[in-house]
Formats: structure tokens, C-alpha cells, sequence
């Protein structure tokens, strides 16, 4: 009588319960995505210089001018949860380049082979995504309290914004990998970034409220994810701060995008090896 044959690495995954296994398969790319960052952590930092200069330069000239409506709110107040907004936009909008690094490295061409879920592994990368996003959030919160920003710090604010934060980073994360997945090169990948972050960061809310803005460019905002993450911060950030889009449109909105992009993303990301 023979022995059954041992399960091959790829039967024994398909007998896991799915939801569990999804998890655990991307819990496992992140982690290995962000002991990149524990290897060089330097660059978390060198991108706090962008939002300090925002804050501490521009909005404290624009406090002076008060040329920008912003109601009870100060205008540095206004502004912090938008650089906020935007440190996470440009951070995750050049994810995906370190993934066509992988690809030319060979990283990818193994991952393929494995028996994960191809969504594990784009999910991996937004988990990982939106931990980095957390980071720049501490910073923010610390260069907003120096400069005497009304925060709320109650548990409940707190959390809101560290998941709006984490959302927000794995939303743009993965729209950059369905970029990345488009192009397939480094140098198509930085001009198309290039050219999608200031229009994105101008065309929304984060340095000055909608109702300021020309009819045609509100319509744009309003088409503009940021515009959904700088309302949810301002709301969960500041005291005294609200949404002028509505809570859970602002939380419907980056779900559903992300989503969305997943779906996207899961089947393009094996045709980048390619």
C-alpha cells in the first residue's frame, strides 16, 4: 500500500480557509515591505522637510494676510490636515516605482511563482503603505502643536485619523501600483507622478476651501479623492474643525476607491513581469 503523496505548497494553500489565508498572505508582504524601511529609515524622515516647510513658512505667511476664508478656524489650522494629506499623497503616489525596481531585480518573478493570492499581494503593499503613512502623521501632529494648532487628542479623534491616514495611504499606494503596472518604466513612472501630484494636491481642498473655487474647478475637487481625505482629517483633526462633505461620503468614497483599485491592481500586477 503507498503512502498518499505530500501536498505540493500550492494544494496545501487552497485547502486554508480563504479570508484567513488572504490575511495572513498579505500581513506577510507588509512585513516585509517595512523591514525595508527598519533597514533605512531615513527616508521617513527627509519627508517630514516638505510638510514643515508648508506649515511653518506658508501657512504662517497666509495666517498674517488672512486673504483665505477659513471661518473660526486659523489658517494654519485650515491647513495642517491638508499637508497632512499631502505628505501621504506624495509619499504613496511613487510607490509603485519601487516596485518596477522589484521587477527588474527579479522580486517579482518569485513572488508570481508562489502560491499567494495575486490581491495578497498588492494588499501587502497598501498595509505596508499606510503604516508608512502613520509616520508622516506623527510628524504632522508634532510640527501642528508647535505651531500651537487647536488638535483633538481625545482616543476617538485619534483613531479616526490614524485609520483615515492608513486608508488614504494604501488608496493612492495602490492607485501608484496601477501605474506602475501600466508603464512598466522608471522613467515613464516618475514624469506621469510628477505630473499627477501638484494637480491633485491643488485641484482639492487641502489649501483652501471649496467655495472659494471656480465652479468648473469645484467639480474637479469633488472628483478628487484628496479632496474626501483632507475633509475626513479636518473633521477628526482639529477642534472646532467639520466636514463640509459629509463623514461617511468622505469614508465611502476612499473604500470604495480602494476597492476599486484592488480589483484593478490584482490583475495587472502579473503583467508587470512581463
Amino acid at each position: 500500500m503507498t503512502s498518499a503523496a505530500p501536498a505540493t505548497p500550492r494544494a496545501a494553500w487552497a485547502e486554508g480557509a480563504p479570508p484567513f489565508e488572504f490575511l495572513r498572505q498579505s500581513l506577510a508582504v507588509a512585513a516585509a515591505e517595512l523591514r525595508k524601511v527598519g533597514r533605512d529609515p531615513t527616508e521617513l524622515f527627509t519627508r517630514a522637510v516638505q510638510p514643515a516647510l508648508w506649515l511653518v513658512v506658508f501657512g504662517q505667511v497666509f495666517s498674517r494676510v488672512r486673504a483665505i476664508p477659513t471661518g473660526s478656524l486659523s489658517y494654519v489650522e485650515f491647513l495642517a490636515p491638508g499637508i497632512l494629506a499631502q505628505s501621504v499623497l506624495f509619499a504613496a503616489i511613487f510607490f509603485g516605482i519601487a516596485v518596477i525596481w522589484e521587477r527588474d531585480l527579479g522580486v517579482i518573478h518569485k513572488l508570481l511563482v508562489s502560491p499567494a493570492y495575486r490581491g495578497a499581494l498588492v494588499m501587502g503593499k497598501a498595509i505596508s503603505a499606510g503604516v508608512r503613512g502613520l509616520v508622516q502623521g506623527i510628524i504632522v501632529y508634532a510640527l501642528a502643536f508647535a505651531l500651537g494648532v487647536r488638535l483633538r487628542l481625545d482616543p476617538g479623534a485619534l483613531v479616526g485619523v490614524a485609520f483615515s491616514v492608513m486608508l488614504g495611504s494604501a488608496l493612492f499606494a495602490t492607485f501608484s501600483l496601477v501605474v506602475a503596472c501600466l508603464v512598466k518604466t522608471r522613467e515613464r513612472f516618475m514624469g506621469i507622478g510628477q505630473v499627477l501630484t501638484m494637480p491633485l494636491f491643488f485641484a482639492s481642498n487641502a489649501i483652501y476651501p471649496l467655495d472659494m473655487m471656480p465652479h468648473w474647478l469645484q467639480l474637479v475637487a469633488r472628483a478628487n479623492p484628496l479632496s474626501y481625505v483632507v475633509d475626513l482629517l479636518r473633521s477628526l483633526m482639529i477642534a472646532g474643525g467639520h466636514s463640509t462633505l459629509g463623514l461617511g461620503l468622505d469614508f465611502g468614497v476612499q473604500i470604495l476607491g480602494l476597492v476599486l483599485l484592488l480589483l484593478v491592481a490584482s490583475k495587472l500586477y502579473p503583467g508587470l513581469a512581463r
